[in-house]
Formats: structure tokens, sequence, C-alpha cells
């Protein structure tokens, strides 16, 4: 059994089997920034599925469907972020100085707002 790897080290991976295949022209970038979009799609597909709100399918799909769709998108995000930034290590370092000033800015909203609970 092999150990869970962590995002960075499976977009990682992915980077590497996706530049061997298709290398990271301007044309292929543009094309793993679209699959977020397909991936998209997806999620909102399970969400229908798993709500039965089309009555011709019905029920087709459950929360473990609409949690794994969700995932999808998040990998191929970091994996188009990745392609984007240079590699998996460099999107690890945007995405976390991205979420530190996002992080900074919401707590400064929260401390502003009225009857704010939280704190860091």
């Amino acid at each position: 059994m092999t150990a869970t790897p962590s995002l960075a080290h499976h977009v990682a991976v992915l980077i590497a089997w996706l530049d061997a295949h298709n290398p990271r022209t301007d044309h292929e970038i543009a094309m793993r920034i679209m699959k977020i979009g397909e991936e998209f799609g997806e999620v909102v597909s399970a969400y229908i599925g798993m709500t039965g709100q089309n009555p011709r399918k019905g029920v087709t799909a459950t929360r473990d469907d609409l949690t794994s769709e969700l995932c999808d998108v998040i990998v191929t995000a970091a994996v188009a972020l990745a392609s984007v930034a240079g590699d998996a290590e460099q999107a690890e370092q945007v995405i976390n100085a991205h979420l530190s000033a996002r992080f900074a800015r919401l707590l400064t909203r929260i401390h502003h707002a009225p009857h704010a609970r939280l704190t860091a």
C-alpha cells in the first residue's frame, strides 16, 4: 500500500506526465485552463443528479459523486496553476501567498463585521 501523496506531489506527477505527452505550449496551457470549466460542468451535473433536479432522470448521483467531482476541480485548477507558474512547487508558493493575503483581508472584514466571533 502506498502513502497518499500531497496535492503538490500529485500535481508534480501529473504535470510531468502531461508535459511528456503534450508539451507545454501556449495552446496546451490554454487547454489545461479550459479543463477547469469541463470539470466544473461535471460538478454541476453531479449536483443536479444528487438532487434529482431533472425529473426525466431522477436521482443519479450521490454526495460522494459530488465531492469527488469537486476534488477533480481542485486538482485540475492546481495543474493549470502549476502549468502557468512553472511547476508544482512554484504553484504551491503562489497559492500560499494568495491564501495568506486573502486570509488577512478576511480577518479584517470579519473583525469589522457586527457580531463577529471568529479569531485567527
